[in-house]
């Protein structure tokens, strides 16, 4: 029995699907070894030998393994055509509807590394954005009572797209586990019936038929684990060239083979030659691991002359493409390196922002801002080299947790400021709700409007507290103000029939006539001044009526021989009476206002006009100014007149305030 070995790809040249004629020639095939001279080398030239028979294995070793993984499962070679994207650089938004995409793809296994990459990043930025939840939840909640919980409905659809591809993918596996077993035992089977072909004792025909049945039941035995691939093959591709080199077949027909084959291989190494200056390397690389699969699966073993060649010819090219692979792969890594210092940078500038002073809580938002868009820079700057994409995410990680911690300190400051506010506003909710009952309106409704004001100027409280507190003091506040209108309602009535009963009096007024006693006609318009107020207030819209009964006054003090400063002051006494009965104190501060500026006035011009006079008095002819100084003097008496009459109606304001 043959030994099984020679477990490399240039040795397993074998053919599966070219049928042998079943003419045979009695004579054996004539072989011919040449001796091997072996010659002294030096070192340096075995080394270099040495490591280019390494390189060109290497290259091999590749294309050999992706082949042997795709052998196991058809279905990976789909991956190809789905492009491998940064994934990282993906929202979370995006990532779900991307994984959306592909897990509706048939053949689950072409996606399996996509669903996979996405995942990554998917779990990266949700378990980021979840420590910063979970920080901003202790800043402003100190409660240990209190669990910390976070829902984002993303995850959800996440995890059901993601359970729909791993039952997808758990089924093919399944599908795919029984059947490798099963194919391996045939074809191991199939070796060993080959092996045993290789006997002079059978006839020849016989032995062909079976060799042919074999190899149809080889090409038909199914997939095999990706770690027997090569073995396996290289042992049955062992064995048919040993098939073919120790049997008495017919020199002819195993040349017309042999001579198909090599011309299947020359096309092979002409279309390679043609992909080494292909543009597309990654393209170029999947289409070489098909010719090598065809090579190896498809064509069968070329004339011994030849096999070293033509076989030494196509690994080279394969070299050739895996180095313009791996100088591809050189500069994404140089990429890669760039994404780290950009990264790097970012880090740098979030680490800036954590110890930068801010004072308020607009300049914050501007600062969070900036770390949320740094944030997004960091997930779209790329990849960075594997070996320090852990220790990248960690630097990133702790300075945006640093960031949070330096603003977290400056909301605590700010929840203590709310704490106090809430105290305060507590303090007016209950002021209200003690007040609302009052039908004291007078007296009450100045304390309400005034503690709606405090309310005003007392800043935020915490979040939760808000609408609470809001509700309880507007409805207390609410609820009073409504009794006030229920009761202004009911006063409105009143002032109605006051209205009325003025109007009425003002025809008896009008046909009042005097006496000519004065006592008895000043006592007559004092009880027509009682009269009046006793009505009441009229509603505000019909107060003109007030201006009537001044006037007739006015026209009855015109007639009385009263004095001027009398009768003015009986007038203001009569409107500060009606400006006491409404209640309105603006009004009465105002009038108090404006009485004393005009104090200040005329003291003003009687101090200028005794100055006049002093001037006047003091000049050589101060005879002849005599009429004007006349003229001035009266003009003192006259203001000094009027100052009294200003100085008794403040009086008579001030003493309305004690009363």
């Amino acid at each position: 029995m043959l030994e099984e070995k020679n477990d490399n790809l240039h040795e397993a040249d074998g053919k599966s699907g070219i049928e042998i004629n079943d003419s045979v020639a009695n004579d054996a095939i004539e072989t011919s070894d040449s001796e091997t001279v072996i010659q002294n080398s030096d070192p340096e030239t075995e080394n270099e030998l040495v490591n280019q028979e390494n390189a060109h294995q290497e290259a091999l070793d590749v294309i050999t393994n992706s082949n042997a993984a795709e052998s196991e499962d058809e279905t990976l070679k789909d991956r190809h055509a789905i492009p491998m994207q940064d994934y990282n650089t993906f929202s979370l938004d995006a990532l779900v509807d991307e994984l959306k995409k592909l897990v509706n793809t048939d053949k689950v296994m072409s996606v399996k590394d996509h669903i996979e990459e996405i995942k990554k990043a998917f779990l990266l930025q949700y378990h980021h954005l979840l420590e910063e939840k979970k920080e901003e939840f202790l800043a402003s909640n100190p409660d240990p009572n209190e669990e910390f919980e976070y829902h984002l409905p993303l995850k959800s659809k996440f995890e059901e797209y993601y359970n729909v591809f791993r039952d997808k993918r758990n089924v093919h596996f399944k599908h795919l586990q029984t059947n490798l077993k099963s194919n391996l035992e045939n074809r191991l089977a199939i070796v060993e019936e080959l092996k045993e072909l290789i006997n002079p004792q059978e006839n020849i025909k016989d032995t062909l038929k079976h060799f042919n049945e074999l190899r149809e039941r080889w090409k038909n035995a199914g997939a095999i684990p990706k770690d027997k691939y090569n073995h396996v093959w290289n042992n049955y591709h062992f064995h048919v060239e040993n098939f073919y080199d120790y049997l008495h077949l017919d020199r002819e027909a195993r040349d017309l083979d042999f001579k198909h084959n090599l011309e299947l291989k020359q096309k092979i190494i002409a279309r390679v030659e043609e992909l080494v200056n292909d543009a597309d390397v990654n393209k170029s690389f999947r289409e070489l691991q098909d010719l090598h699969r065809i090579w190896k699966e498809e064509i069968g073993p070329v004339s011994k002359e030849y096999r070293d060649v033509i076989w030494n010819q196509f690994s080279e090219l394969t070299k050739k493409i895996h180095d313009k692979r791996e100088l591809l792969f050189e500069n994404q890594r140089a990429n890669e390196h760039k994404n780290l210092e950009v990264k790097k940078e970012i880090i740098a500038k979030i680490e800036a922002l954590g110890s930068e002073k801010v004072n308020s809580h607009s300049q914050w938002l501007v600062q969070i801002q900036k770390v949320e868009d740094l944030r997004n820079e960091f997930f779209s700057a790329g990849k960075v080299p594997s070996e320090v994409n852990e220790e990248t995410w960690a630097a990133f990680k702790t300075a945006v947790r640093n960031f949070n911690a330096f603003k977290n300190s400056f909301y605590k400051d700010i929840k203590k400021d709310q704490n106090d506010n809430l105290n305060k506003k507590l303090a007016l909710v209950a002021k209200a709700k003690e007040l609302q009952e009052s039908t004291d309106f007078t007296a009450t409704t100045p304390v309400m409007k005034q503690i709606q004001e405090e309310w005003k100027q007392i800043g935020h409280v915490p979040k939760k507290y808000s609408d609470k507190i809001w509700k309880e003091f507007k409805d207390a506040c609410n609820h009073y103000f409504d009794k006030l209108k229920e009761h202004k309602s009911e006063e409105n009535s009143e002032e109605v029939a006051a209205f009325d009963n003025k109007k009425a009096y003002l025809d008896t007024l009008r046909a009042f006539q005097l006496t000519g006693d004065h006592k008895t006609d000043l006592d007559a318009i004092k009880a027509h001044i009682e009269t009046w107020k006793g009505f009441g207030k009229v509603p505000f819209s019909r107060r003109h009526i007030e201006g009537k009964f001044n006037k007739i006054l006015d026209a009855l003090f015109e007639k009385l021989s009263l004095s001027k400063k009398e009768s003015e002051m009986m007038r203001f006494a009569n409107r500060i009476d009606s400006l006491s009965d409404s209640n309105d104190t603006r009004k009465l501060d105002n009038e108090k206002i404006f009485i004393m500026r005009k104090i200040e006035e005329v003291q003003n011009e009687i101090f200028q006009l005794e100055n006049n006079i002093q001037f006047f008095t003091n000049t050589k002819n101060a005879k002849k100014e005599n009429s004007i100084v006349t003229e001035v003097r009266k003009n003192i008496a006259i203001h000094k007149e009027s100052l009294d009459v200003w100085k008794d109606k403040l009086k008579q304001l001030r003493n309305l305030g004690q009363e």
